[in-house]
């Protein structure tokens, strides 16, 4: 029973860090390091490659504007990204299931966020 009492007050820490919400993490106008005769078809590529490789599906809006849309297990995360041959940014659409409030966010969603901004970057170097 008293090693049950010690272990409680960890369980619940554990539980309650997987519930963590955190601000909306957006790109913003971020420095592509495309190299500089790139072309927008290029970058357009290099994007959906990135978002195509962590499992974002990509959709084409208009020249510049593609919507990516990620699905882990019950979860829904959908966004912007905005571009062109020297910047891009990845702007929050909307989500399922991942406890958005209008300011915060699962904690998760960042880090996807994160990891498509680093995959969009490699991607558009690679060019």
């Amino acid at each position: 029973m008293k090693n049950m009492l010690r272990v409680l007050p960890l369980t619940i820490l554990l539980v309650l860090a997987g519930c963590r919400t955190a601000p909306v993490y957006n790109v913003v106008s971020d420095s592509l390091s495309a190299p500089s005769n790139a072309s927008l078809s290029q970058v357009t590529k290099a994007i959906k490659l990135a978002g195509a490789n962590l499992g974002w599906a990509m959709t084409s809006k208009k020249p510049g504007h593609l919507v990516g849309k990620l699905a882990i297990r019950k979860h829904r995360a959908e966004v912007d990204i905005r571009y062109n041959t020297k910047t891009f940014s990845i702007t929050y659409r909307s989500s399922q299931n991942l406890k958005y409030d209008g300011t915060n966010i699962h904690s998760n969603y960042n880090g996807w966020i994160q990891r498509l901004r680093n995959a969009i970057l490699a991607q558009a170097s690679a060019i």
